[in-house]
C-alpha cells in the first residue's frame, strides 16, 4: 500500500503556507510533511493540522543560518551548542504537531576541519540528540542528500556514509530517509538501492529527475517504481517533495489512484 504526504513546503505554494494544510486534506492526502515549520508558533502548526485533520509526519531540524547558506549543524566541529539548541527546538515543534520523524541536515564540508572529524562529529552529536528524542518517542533520520546537482559540498552525498554513521551512532531510535530524486542522482539503481537500504528505511520521498518535478515528467519509470515499493515491507508514508511544473492539482494526475476520494 502506497500512502503519500503532501510536502507543503513544495506543494500549494500558489496558497500561503496556512492554507496549504487544508488543501492538502482537500486534494485527498492523508498527511502532510514540511522542510521548515519554524514561521508558525508551535501552537499555531497544532491547530492547523487538527482544522485540516491531517497528521504530521516528517519534518527538518533547523539548519542553522540558512541567510548564510548552512545546510545542517550536526556535522560542523565547534558548533554543538547551536546543535543542541536545534535538537530542542525540533523536539519541541514535534512535540506540538504529534510528529514522529525529524530529519537532522549534516552540514556542508569544511575547509577547516578534515573529513573525518566532521563525520566523528556528526556520529557523536546523532547519538546524543537521539537519546533525547527517544524520550518524546521521535525517531531522527539522515538523508543522502545529491552534491552535483542540488547542495554541492553536503557532508552526507551517499548511502555507505549513511550507513556508516548510523552504524558508529548505534541507536535504535535512527534511521534512512531515501529519496528517489537525490537517489538517482547519486548513483541510481533504484528499486536494488532501496531494497538493500529497506532494513533502514524510515521514510521515503519522491520527484523526478531532471527538474524535481512531479512522477512522469522525468527519466524515473515512477509507475513500475512506487508499485515496487507498494509490494515491499515498507509501512512509512511517501512525502511528495516535488516542485509542480503547473498548479499543484494538475499535476496531481498521476497520483489520483493513491489519494482519498
Amino acid at each position: 500500500m502506497l500512502r503519500l504526504a503532501a510536502n507543503l513546503s513544495t506543494l500549494f505554494t500558489e496558497l500561503p503556507l496556512e492554507a496549504r494544510f487544508d488543501a492538502a486534506a482537500a486534494a485527498g492526502f492523508a498527511a502532510v510533511e514540511i522542510q521548515f515549520p519554524y514561521e508558525l508558533a508551535p501552537a499555531r502548526l497544532r491547530v492547523l493540522l487538527a482544522h485540516a485533520g491531517l497528521p504530521l509526519v516528517l519534518f527538518n531540524a533547523p539548519p542553522g543560518d540558512a541567510a548564510r547558506g548552512e545546510r545542517g549543524l550536526a556535522g560542523l566541529p565547534g558548533r554543538k551548542a547551536e546543535f543542541s539548541a536545534s535538537i530542542d527546538r525540533a523536539l519541541e515543534y514535534a512535540a506540538a504537531a504529534g510528529c514522529p520523524l525529524i530529519h537532522v541536515m549534516a552540514g556542508l564540508e569544511s575547509a577547516s576541519h578534515s573529513r573525518a572529524l566532521q563525520l566523528d562529529t556528526f556520529a557523536a552529536n546523532l547519538a546524543d540528540a537521539a537519546d533525547r528524542a527517544a524520550a518524546a518517542d521521535v525517531t531522527l533520520l539522515l538523508e543522502p542528500i545529491n552534491t552535483r546537482v542540488d547542495v554541492p559540498g553536503y557532508l552526507l552525498g551517499d548511502n555507505a556514509t549513511a550507513q556508516l554513521l548510523l552504524r558508529e551512532a548505534a541507536r535504535p531510535n535512527l534511521g534512512l530517509q531515501f529519496d528517489f530524486y537525490h537517489q538517482q542522482i547519486i548513483g541510481g539503481d533504484l528499486a536494488r538501492g532501496f531494497d538493500a537500504m529497506l532494513p533502514l528505511i524510515r521514510h521515503v520521498q519522491i520527484a523526478d529527475n531532471p527538474g524535481r518535478n512531479e512522477p512522469g515528467t522525468g527519466e524515473i519509470n515512477f509507475s513500475w517504481l512506487l508499485a515496487h515499493v507498494a509490494a515491499s515491507t515498507y509501512a512509512g508514508w511517501t512525502g511528495c517533495e516535488y516542485r509542480p511544473r503547473t498548479d499543484t492539482a494538475s499535476a496531481l494526475v498521476w497520483a489520483r489512484p493513491h489519494l482519498r476520494q
